[in-house]
């Protein structure tokens, strides 16, 4: 049985060995960077002797998330990296360890098919007294699934288009052009993002792989916590928000309705593609009721997101915050009594009726 809404205090490796197979729909966590934080506690990652030695016990927590995580369930890794000041760590002094790329390497030949490395531009990076290489303002997000087919909604986290201008829609051979390499498409893909000279897609466009966020402003004890936006992106596209108790199969958003309004047409353009298009639109998308992806008429359940390095408990927070279950697991008991006050809670349930 996995349990929900609490937080398990102990070593991450070891909780998940308890927990049942294919019962999470989503891992959302940031583990510990390699030699970069001291959290005071036996046991604890990120202060191995040599990163390959991070990499392995990361990759033993990874090979029993991959046990617990449903077949349509995701893994969004925040990790960073750090300079080597010995050879013997890994890295000439200096050096980058490479340390989430060398994790990212080994996850895919323990089975994990890796969707995106997504660059998190801090827009308020900690301020370095560096002289001889580039401050740092960034880290990585890996997405990470066990199945090419998976639960993932892009119209819940679709943007705002930028510009409300249409350009126009010329035909785009569905042919590939003699360019294209052997991994290389067709060049028909804006068409169907843009039906009708559209300015986009009708619910917003993919917001891609760099995300401007700043740092978390928590002022807790706990001093290397990752912001609420970092969190929540990833549970919207990839949490479900119902399952199907009987097949586990997560319900999908319907289609919903687009509306059009406010077209002005375009004569000053000489381009013909143009002149025949709006060239202003205001969309307004209602999204469609949730249904079901099976036909076993069943009960449901919400989705159930792991962090298993809860740390002050972002992850628990957000998840209630957009009604999803959660489960953590957490070493240090200290990081524990912080997630359940930001959670505005004394403790699991259980201690909060015993009081």
């Amino acid at each position: 049985m996995t349990p929900r809404n609490t937080i398990l205090v102990g070593d991450a490796a070891s909780h998940l060995r308890t927990l049942a197979p294919a019962s999470v729909d989503c891992v959302v966590t940031s583990p510990p960077y390699f030699l970069l934080r001291d959290y005071h506690v036996v046991g604890q990652l990120g202060l191995e002797e040599t990163v390959d030695e991070w990499v392995r016990r990361l990759r033993v927590v990874m090979a029993e998330v991959a046990r617990v995580l449903t077949p349509s369930g995701s893994a969004w890794l925040n990790l960073g990296d750090s300079y080597s000041r010995h050879a013997k760590y890994g890295a000439p002094p200096k050096s980058l360890f490479m340390a989430p790329e060398r994790l990212a390497l080994a996850l895919i030949e323990d089975g994990w098919i890796l969707r995106n490395r997504i660059t998190w531009h801090k827009s308020n990076p900690m301020p370095s007294s560096v002289g001889d290489r580039l401050s740092n303002s960034s880290d990585v997000v890996f997405f990470l699934t066990r199945s090419p087919r998976y639960h993932f909604d892009l119209d819940r986290i679709r943007e705002a288009h930028t510009s409300t201008m249409a350009t126009g829609q010329r035909p785009r051979s569905k042919e590939r052009p003699d360019w294209s390499g052997p991994h290389g498409g067709a060049n028909d893909g804006l068409g169907r993002e843009r039906p009708g000279g559209l300015p986009g897609n009708v619910v917003g466009k993919n917001p891609g792989d760099v995300w401007r966020m700043s740092t978390s402003s928590y002022r807790g004890a706990h001093f290397a916590t990752f912001p609420e936006s970092l969190v929540r992106r990833p549970l919207l596209a990839s949490c479900p928000v119902k399952v199907c108790t009987a097949c586990k199969l997560p319900w999908k958003s319907g289609p919903g309705k687009t509306y059009v309004l406010g077209k002005r047409i375009s004569v000053g353009s000489t381009d013909p593609y143009v002149r025949r298009y709006p060239a202003r639109w205001q969309i307004l998308h209602q999204p469609g009721p949730l249904e079901p992806n099976c036909t076993c008429a069943a009960a449901t359940r919400p989705g159930l997101v792991l962090d298993p390095f809860l740390g002050s408990g972002v992850v628990a927070m957000v998840a209630e915050q957009l009604g999803l279950d959660w489960l953590g697991i957490e070493l240090n008991p200290d990081y524990v009594d912080l997630a359940w006050q930001r959670l505005g809670r004394s403790g699991p349930p259980e201690l909060e009726e015993a009081a």
